[in-house]
């Protein structure tokens, strides 16, 4: 019986959660919760001058803010490095590893000798086959590992097929500075294995590490993970992803007002498909995934794709859930919540919100006439259309909406009817509507408008209009 499937989130806490790491993020996560297996999150704050308390926090905001829930407490790889130097003086005990005693002047001298005489440069230290009596006193040294130096190393990664190192291309890897403390690449191995990772998927920029952390597993014993490397993302230019290209962190995203559901589709899709699907709910997407589906070319970021993929994930998902994100969205942005008054107001309207809304803030656009409150100072361009002929029909218009039946019909119908009577097509009456109910010339159909702020409110904003004080 197969061992359960267990992945891995392993970011660094230097600054914000970028996009790229998000979907590495995302891939782990589909991958393990389609198989029902676990996805764990490891800080890996080693880097103390450079790991943040504000950076991890931003790293947990954004991948709860895309719904990737992990397994367990998250592991800070810093509070292992005890178990990493456990592991090198194993090694060490067990011949798999050295002390080299050579200090950075004799090594930067080697490489110069190799470089003038055309040799590679890589570092053979005279300490691997040394006996500890042959070892000065208290000099200070580093733990190496020692790598094989002929054949050859085969990386079986899913997504790159077979990568093969020649061994003489492999250096003794330092496993434990002159201080004692653990690298990178042990810290990695060791944590991969204790916490039971059975799938690593990663950027492709962390391949040539699989050669060196493969090192450790086989000196120790430990069964190998699968590999997956996938390709990085690219700007729309094909370039490496840089700020010239527009935002790089998902927090950045999150304000932007783009629907966590909308960027994990996105994100899917970006360097991974199931044939021709484009637009896919969480739970197809959970059910799909597969690392065989990455393809090995870059990924490149496309914002028109990303905002049709929001739009419709806006007009598909519950009201409800809408706006409750919608609160987030204002919240992250530092805006005023929405009153529950509004929001009784923007579900009983949602049904004329959603329609080409692909983002918060457009749908908040589009909902500006809930938000508004009296007295409506209307915009330049809307006030244009509160003439005094225009007031003048707002008057006569206002009291027969008294007694008309309160549905799109009734009050289309009733509309209809005047403009007829007053010898106008509708669209010469549409204009001082928009303007005295929402105080704009661009909005939803006025009879959606008047249907959601109800009879009495509309009649308070037609009053308002048709008295001059809008």
């Amino acid at each position: 019986m197969a061992s359960p499937v267990v992945t891995r989130f392993a970011p660094s806490p230097t600054g914000f959660l970028h996009i790229g790491g998000a979907r590495t993020a995302l891939f782990n996560w589909l991958y393990a919760r389609g198989r029902g297996g676990k996805f764990l999150l490891r800080i890996e704050d080693t880097d103390r001058a450079r790991s943040t308390p504000e950076a991890t926090q931003a790293i947990l905001d954004g991948m709860a803010w895309l719904g990737l829930d992990h397994d367990g407490e998250a592991v800070s790889q810093f509070a292992r490095a005890e178990r990493h130097r456990e592991v090198a003086h194993q090694l060490l005990a067990e011949g798999h590893a050295y002390k080299c005693f050579s200090t950075q002047d004799e090594i930067e001298t080697f490489r110069d000798t190799a470089r003038s005489e055309g040799r590679s440069t890589l570092f053979r230290s005279p300490w691997r086959e040394a006996t500890p009596d042959q070892h000065p006193g208290d000099s200070a040294y580093v733990i190496r590992i020692k790598a094989p130096r002929e054949g050859v190393t085969v990386i079986r990664d899913v997504v790159q097929g077979d990568i093969t190192i020649r061994n003489d291309q492999l250096d003794d890897m330092v496993l434990l500075r002159g201080d004692g403390t653990p690298v990178y690449m042990l810290a990695v191995a060791v944590d991969d294995h204790d916490m039971g990772v059975t799938h690593v998927i990663r950027g492709d920029d962390h391949l040539n590490n699989a050669a060196r952390q493969m090192l450790i597993y086989q000196a120790m014993g430990w069964p190998l993970p699968t590999y997956a490397h996938i390709p990085l993302i690219h700007g729309p230019d094909g370039k490496k992803l840089s700020k010239r290209h527009g935002a790089l962190g998902v927090e950045e995203y999150h304000k932007m007002g783009y629907p966590a559901a909308g960027m994990r589709n996105y994100l899917a899709r970006l360097g991974w498909s199931h044939g021709d699907d484009e637009f896919f709910s969480d739970a197809q997407a959970v059910e799909w995934f597969d690392i065989t589906g990455i393809g090995k070319s870059p990924a490149r970021l496309d914002f028109k794709k990303l905002e049709n993929l929001c739009g419709q994930h806006i007009a598909a998902v519950d009201d409800a859930a809408l706006l409750h994100e919608l609160q987030g969205f204002l919240a992250v942005t530092g805006q005023a919540p929405l009153s529950d008054a509004k929001v009784t107001l923007m579900e009983r309207g949602m049904y004329c919100l959603k329609e080409r809304a692909k983002t918060f803030p457009e749908l908040l656009d589009k909902a500006e006439f809930i938000i508004t409150e009296r007295p409506i100072v209307p915009e330049e361009k809307a006030a244009a259309q509160l003439d005094d002929v225009s007031r003048g029909i707002l008057s006569e218009l206002t009291p027969q909406l008294q007694n008309v039946t309160w549905t799109r019909d009734g009050i289309e119908a009733l509309a209809t009817q005047f403009a007829e009577t007053h010898g106008m097509k509708f669209g010469k009456l549409a204009g001082p509507l928009r303007a005295a109910l929402a105080g704009r010339s661009a909005t939803p159909s006025v009879f959606d408008m008047m249907l959601v702020l109800g009879r009495d409110e509309s009649i308070a904003r037609l009053t308002d209009a048709a008295r001059g004080g809008a």
